[in-house]
């Protein structure tokens, strides 16, 4: 890209080259500043004009100082002409998702916890059988996880980094990262018996995430970032099943009715703070129903494996509460999306009709006997099924990359519209 006193830029991308006109301001503006028009010399894929319809005119960005010139160009080379890959479900119109950012447990934890001390790891074998290079990630199950899908539904990216990864450059950054960490929940207890990374410490760690992105983009870019990407936050399940039922460490202090409502208090507290740092689009995952999953099954099931009624009735009583919170919540910020997503009614379907969905085998997962293990009691030692393909559930308590996919699919598409 060249760029010298009143003249042109161009910027290659994808889709065409973007031009940029840099030109004099009209008497008697000020010097200091220029008009920029951005506009593109070939014809958009209709993919792409999906979601750019206005790109096929001029943008005129009027008294833009030259100190902002250039920022605000690798501005718009990140957000609309990077590796984004094109968005698989469909945004409204105008709309461009600049980043997807995660927090929570197990589920969107795509690595965090590959170098703390504890055993709710997955960088080791089966785990990633799937995944490029057959890689064990620290991602649990046999490939993807719900963070990367999402972010690749969006157009944003193929695979969502952990926070923590040293790999990472400023374009990974900019397009976001997940902070989850397996075995984290809301109930401060929950992390703490584990070893894993309370969400207060995923909060500091966005917090640092914002510092970084400054000093790439200036605080004005960064803010804007924020608000237009995706906020989701997966967490609660190992609240209700590990720390209430299976440690019973909260159960002589709280009765299911009163520990639900430290959780929902705890889950509103954190989305107020990341809304006050500057997310405006946040999805909260609920429970899905914990009494199906094998390990559930298998602990509280009775000897025929079936759902446990207790653990799923306290999935259903914590949902329904935190569904109220997340609506005020979302009344009280008019300019924010603060939406509500439900999982435990699509995966109970997908449950009881496994066939509808290509599936087999729902009640024990892929690793092993799939009835207890997960974590470390899944490894290298162990068998795995045939074909996971036919299986919803990784090991006892994770989906597989199909599992995920199916889900995944039908949450994204059912809500885009209420957070964009």
């Amino acid at each position: 890209m060249e760029l010298a006193g009143y003249c042109n830029a161009s910027i290659a991308t994808k889709w065409g080259t973007l031009l940029i006109s840099v030109e004099p301001p009209p008497p008697p503006e000020p010097a200091k500043f220029a008009i920029v028009v951005f506009h593109f010399d070939t014809f958009f894929p209709s993919r792409a004009l999906a979601n750019f319809p206005y790109m096929m005119q001029p943008i005129t960005f009027i008294k833009l100082s030259y100190s902002s010139l250039w920022l605000t160009i690798i501005f718009f080379s990140l957000i609309f002409f990077g590796d984004h890959g094109g968005a698989r479900v469909t945004l409204p119109e105008n709309v461009i998702v600049p980043a997807v950012i995660t927090f929570g447990d197990s589920i969107v934890d795509q690595g965090a916890n590959n170098n703390l001390t504890t055993l709710f790891k997955a960088n080791f074998s089966p785990y990633g059988k799937d995944f490029v290079g057959e890689k064990s990630t620290g991602r649990f199950s046999n490939n993807k996880t719900p963070a990367d899908m999402i972010a690749e539904e969006l157009g944003v990216k193929e695979i969502l980094p952990a926070y923590d990864d040293l790999s990472l450059n400023d374009k990974e950054l900019l397009s976001g990262v997940s902070f989850a960490s397996a075995g984290s929940g809301y109930d401060p207890e929950t992390p703490k018996t584990v070893g894993v990374l309370s969400m207060v410490d995923q909060l500091n760690n966005f917090k640092k995430y914002i510092e970084k992105l400054k000093g790439i983009v200036g605080e004005e870019r960064t803010q804007i970032i924020l608000a237009n990407s995706l906020i989701t936050v997966v967490a609660g399940s190992n609240d209700i099943a590990n720390t209430y039922f299976t440690l019973r460490i909260r159960k002589l202090d709280y009765d299911i009715a009163s520990y639900t409502d430290l959780m929902v208090s705890s889950a509103s507290n954190f989305i107020q703070d990341i809304y006050n740092l500057g997310s405006r689009k946040i999805a909260i995952f609920g429970a899905p129903p914990l009494g199906c999953l094998p390990a559930q099954r298998t602990l509280n099931g009775g000897g025929l494996r079936v759902c446990a009624e207790e653990q799923n009735n306290a999935a259903q009583l914590y949902n329904n509460k935190l569904q109220s919170e997340v609506e005020y919540l979302n009344r009280a910020h008019a300019e924010s999306r603060i939406v509500y997503i439900d999982i435990y009614n699509p995966l109970l379907d997908i449950m009881q009709n496994p066939n509808q969905f290509g599936l087999e085998v729902v009640d024990k997962g892929c690793c092993g006997t799939g009835n207890l293990e997960a974590a470390i009691l899944c490894n290298r030692f162990l068998p795995t099924c045939v074909d996971p393909s036919k299986y919803l559930f990784w090991d006892s308590y994770h989906p597989t990359d199909k599992g995920y996919n199916i889900l995944i699919n039908q949450v994204v598409g059912k809500y885009v519209n209420d957070l964009f």
